[in-house]
C-alpha cells in the first residue's frame, strides 16, 4: 500500500472514530448499567425502570451531581415488539422523561413542559412498526433504534419531599404490548480482535444491528475500506499489518481530534453555556421534541463533531429547551474559585424559568459535592427560609463557613476548602436565557479569611 493510500486510510479511520464513538460509548453505558448500574442507581434489565433513592451527596459519586433531581432510568428493547409506559399525575410537579436512542439522538420527550403532569400510558414502538394502538393510550413515541435509554428526572422539594418522588417511581411501568423474544444482552463483538481493534470492532457489530438514518448511513458507506461493513467472521481478527496501522492510529488521531474540539468548546471565563450542544439530532423528532432550524446544526457532517463532543462531555445530557446548564470556576476578576475566600452571587431578578433553577457548588477535581455541616448541597428559587431584598434581589452567600449574621447564613451556599466550581441548572429555560439576554450575575469576592 502506497503512503498516500496509508494516509488516505488513517484520516478515514480517524472520521469513523468521531462519527462512532457516540455509538460506542452509549452502548457500553448501556451494557454497564444492566449490568452494574451508576452510582445511586442499581443495575437492572432491560425493560425495567432502576431507581435512585437519594439525592447527591458526597458518598453518590455521581458526575455531574444534581441536588434538585431524583432520577429513574430505564433500557428499553423493543426488538420484541412495543412496549407500553404508564406515567403517574405528578399533580404538576415537574418531572421529565428523556428518550435517548443509541445514536444519543434525544428523540422524545415526556413531562411538565412537553406534555403535562396528568397521568398516562404512552406506546414504545420499534422501527417500522405497524401494529395497531390499544385504546386509551396518549400517544405513540417512534424509536428509530430497537434499544433505548429512558432517562427520568422528578424535581424534589428538598429532603422532606422523597416520600412523594418514591411514591411516583413505584407508579412508573413498562409493560410488553406482545408477546415477544426480548433480547437479555446486546450483540457481542468477536473476543478474538485484538484489544487495540475492539473499538471498530464494536463498531462494526452494532452499526449492522442499529442502523441509522438514511443519510447517516449513505455517510456511513465511506467507511466500507477499514472493514466496518463487513458481515459475519470479524475482519479484525487477522487484520492485514497496512490496515491494523492505518486503524490504530485513526483511533488516536480521532480520539485527540474529539478532545480538542471538547477544550475549545469549554474554553472561555466567567458563567459558560452551550444550550445548543445536543442540536446534532438532525432526522428523529417525536413527542415534546422541537423541531425547528434554531435547534438543529445545519451542516451534517459538523454535527457529528458536536456529538461526539456532547457523548463524550455529558452523555445523556437534554436538550436546552428543556434544561441548561451554567458553570464557572472563576469571580469576577477571573480568579479561581477558592474556599480560602468568601463570595456573593446577587441576583438583581432571578433567572426566568418555566420550572426552577438552582446553584450548586463542587470540587473542581472528581466534579462532586463536598460534606459540609448543614448538609445543604444547592440554593435555589424552592429554598426554604432565604432572605430577599426589599427590592426582590436575592444575593446568596458562597463560602466554606457559615455567615455570623442571620440573612447571610439563610442565603449560605456551603463551598469546598480548595478550589471549587459553581453551577447554575434553570430548568425550562426561558427565551431571554437562550438567546443571552438575561445575563447571569458575577461571582464577586466579598472578602479573604
Amino acid at each position: 500500500m502506497s503512503e498516500e493510500n496509508t494516509e488516505e486510510l488513517v484520516a478515514l479511520a480517524a472520521e469513523a472514530y468521531v462519527y462512532g464513538y457516540p455509538l460506542v460509548h452509549d452502548l457500553s453505558m448501556v451494557q454497564d448499567f444492566i449490568h452494574t448500574g451508576f452510582g445511586s442507581l442499581p443495575p437492572a434489565p432491560f425493560n425495567h425502570f432502576a431507581h435512585s433513592g437519594q439525592t447527591a451527596s458526597p458518598e453518590t459519586h455521581l458526575v455531574p451531581f444534581a441536588n434538585d433531581t431524583v432520577c429513574s432510568t430505564a433500557q428499553l428493547d423493543l426488538s420484541g415488539g412495543p412496549v407500553l409506559l404508564h406515567v403517574p399525575d405528578t399533580d404538576g410537579a415537574y418531572y421529565v422523561l428523556q428518550f435517548v436512542d443509541v445514536w444519543t439522538n434525544n428523540f422524545a420527550y415526556v413531562g411538565h413542559r412537553a406534555t403535562g403532569t396528568e397521568a398516562g400510558d404512552w406506546l414504545v414502538v420499534p422501527p417500522g412498526w405497524s401494529g395497531s394502538v390499544p385504546d386509551g393510550v396518549r400517544g405513540v413515541i417512534d424509536a428509530p433504534t430497537s434499544v433505548v435509554s429512558v432517562i427520568g428526572r422528578n424535581a424534589l422539594n428538598g429532603p422532606d419531599d422523597m416520600g412523594r418522588v418514591r411514591e411516583l417511581q413505584t407508579q412508573l411501568a413498562l409493560t410488553h404490548l406482545e408477546p415477544g423474544t426480548h433480547r437479555t444482552g446486546l450483540p457481542a463483538p468477536d473476543p478474538d480482535v485484538p484489544r487495540s481493534l475492539r473499538f471498530f470492532e464494536q463498531l462494526r457489530v452494532w452499526m449492522a444491528d442499529f442502523p441509522p438514518s438514511a443519510a447517516d448511513q449513505a455517510y456511513q458507506d465511506r467507511f466500507q475500506p477499514l472493514g466496518l461493513l463487513e458481515e459475519g467472521p470479524s475482519p479484525y481478527v487477522s487484520a492485514d499489518p497496512a490496515l491494523v496501522h492505518a486503524l490504530t492510529k485513526g483511533l488516536a488521531r480521532g480520539r485527540a481530534r474529539v478532545e480538542e474540539a471538547g477544550r475549545l468548546a469549554e474554553a472561555g471565563g466567567g458563567w459558560e453555556m452551550d444550550p445548543h450542544l445536543f442540536d446534532y439530532n438532525l432526522d428523529w423528532h417525536g413527542v415534546g421534541t422541537i423541531d425547528s432550524p434554531e435547534w438543529r446544526i445545519p451542516d451534517r457532517e459538523v454535527s457529528y463533531s458536536a456529538r461526539a463532543v456532547a457523548a463524550r462531555s455529558e452523555p445523556w445530557g437534554i436538550h436546552g429547551y428543556e434544561a441548561v446548564y451554567a458553570h464557572t470556576c472563576r469571580d469576577a476578576d477571573g480568579e479561581q474559585l477558592n474556599g480560602a475566600r468568601s463570595y456573593t452571587l446577587r441576583f438583581e431578578r432571578q433567572p426566568p424559568v418555566g420550572a426552577f433553577w438552582s446553584v450548586t457548588t463542587c470540587d473542581t477535581q472528581d466534579h462532586h459535592p463536598v460534606e459540609n455541616p448543614a448538609a445543604r448541597y444547592s440554593v435555589g428559587d424552592r429554598t426554604p427560609g432565604l432572605i430577599y431584598g426589599e427590592d426582590g434581589s436575592l444575593t446568596i452567600h458562597i463560602q466554606k463557613e457559615r455567615p455570623a449574621d442571620p440573612s447571610g447564613a439563610a442565603n449560605w451556599l456551603p463551598a469546598p476548602g480548595g478550589d471549587f466550581r459553581s453551577v447554575l441548572r434553570l430548568y425550562e429555560p426561558g427565551p431571554e436565557i437562550l438567546d443571552g439576554t438575561y445575563e447571569i450575575p458575577a461571582v464577586e469576592r466579598s472578602g479573604e479569611r
